[in-house]
């Protein structure tokens, strides 16, 4: 295998891969990549290993047979650590707050999610705390072009109001009220259900399970995340009371172009974008749970390459908990079979929905949350699923 086939083609993919060293590990290749990050900053991204992860190493695994596939990486800095900090107030209440998002050590030029592994939800904590503490409003571009303990803290020392360390209450954040409304499209959702269900059945002889275990309350519906289908199957699935009052979560680069995006506009979809304005987005996010309808919210945040399952994010267990409405996880098994990932036309693969029992919040954190909800999908996939041969 030529490695350096590897390097340059990972080069040509990413313009936020300035370096990337190929090597074995356990007889599968393996990347080393060093970060472009001045075209990173200009790009105004600070999901910087996700960036990488999907639009790099993974668009290079769908291009390649089995053999070939990078099967790990690390994206490392090239800094060197430096441990002489500032001895000043403000520096060391910054430091407090960040070592309870973090459990590495904290150095002055440590990269807060590179080396400090903060993501997304504790950048927004991050952002309101420091609003809070000493009065000065960070957002997301301002944000991308510091990303490290030391940039950060002399952005605040120089911006500073005050020195007052706050607590975030989360619970408080997604109260707040905002301008957007819900934009309901029952004719057109009703529409799509009579259309899409029976050609669904027809083509991936889909098979809907659970639909009773649906609250007629408000409700996360929380679905593994196997193929672009996923979504469209929930809508088509879900009995017309629940779809009516159910709004679907999706984001903005997939949904929001040219070509998806009357159909996200009239299918009470709420668009994202991860790399803009997260606390507002979060916000906005929970106005259909605000008032008292549903939310469809993938937790893993984007589709699984090799049908396991990814990593949960917990934002669904805090909403959930927030306004106390029940998790409704449900399993999607056989979407990967059928529309796998770099695919642009479908297999003619049998498809199952299951809706599982509802799981409440109530005295639970919200890791135990995600982790019971993720352990439900996973133990209905081992038990009853479409492909046993797979497992």
């Amino acid at each position: 295998m030529d490695l350096q086939k590897i390097e340059k083609k990972i080069l040509s993919l990413s313009p936020y891969v300035k370096a990337v060293e190929a090597i074995f590990r356990e007889d599968y290749p393996y990347v080393i990549i060093h970060p472009n990050f001045e075209a990173l900053k200009a790009a105004k991204i600070t999901n910087i290993e996700s960036m990488i992860r999907w639009y790099g190493i993974e668009l290079y695994n769908l291009e390649v047979d089995d053999v070939q596939k990078i099967h790990g990486y690390e994206i490392v800095c090239d800094n060197e650590l430096m441990e002489d900090e500032p001895s000043d107030e403000v520096y060391k209440v910054l430091k407090s707050y960040v070592s309870t998002l973090t459990e590495k050590k904290i150095f002055p030029s440590s990269h807060l999610e590179l080396q400090l592994g903060l993501d997304s939800l504790d950048y927004v904590e991050l952002f309101i705390f420091i609003e809070q503490s000493f009065g000065v409003v960070i957002d997301e571009a301002t944000f991308s072009k510091m990303m490290t303990m030391q940039t950060l803290y002399e952005h605040v020392k120089k911006h500073q109001n005050h020195v007052d360390e706050s607590a975030v209450h989360w619970e408080e954040v997604l109260k707040e009220e905002i301008e957007e409304k819900l934009v309901y499209s029952p004719f057109i959702m009703f529409l799509y259900k009579t259309i899409t269900l029976p050609i669904f059945k027809l083509l991936f002889r889909v098979e809907v399970l659970g639909c009773q275990n649906i609250p007629s309350s408000s409700c996360v519906i929380a679905p593994n995340h196997q193929s672009m289908l996923d979504g469209f199957l929930i809508e088509s699935t879900l009995p017309y009371g629940i779809l009516k009052n159910s709004f679907f979560l999706a984001y903005k680069q997939v949904f929001g172009t040219r070509l998806l995006k009357p159909i996200a506009k009239h299918g009470q979809s709420i668009l994202i974008d991860a790399d803009d304005n997260l606390k507002h987005t979060m916000k906005y996010c929970a106005l259909p749970l605000k008032k008292g309808k549903n939310l469809v919210i993938f937790p893993e945040g984007a589709r699984s390459r090799d049908r396991k399952l990814l990593e949960f994010r917990p934002f669904f267990a805090m909403l959930s908990k927030t306004f106390d409405a029940p998790i409704v996880p449900v399993v999607i098994d056989g979407s990967f079979e059928a529309l796998r990932t770099g695919k642009v036309f479908p297999s003619l693969k049998k498809i199952r929905i299951t809706y599982l029992k509802p799981i409440h919040s109530d005295g639970l954190t919200y890791d135990e949350i995600t982790a019971k909800v993720k352990e439900a999908i996973a133990s209905e996939m081992r038990k009853n699923p479409v492909y046993p041969h797979l497992l």
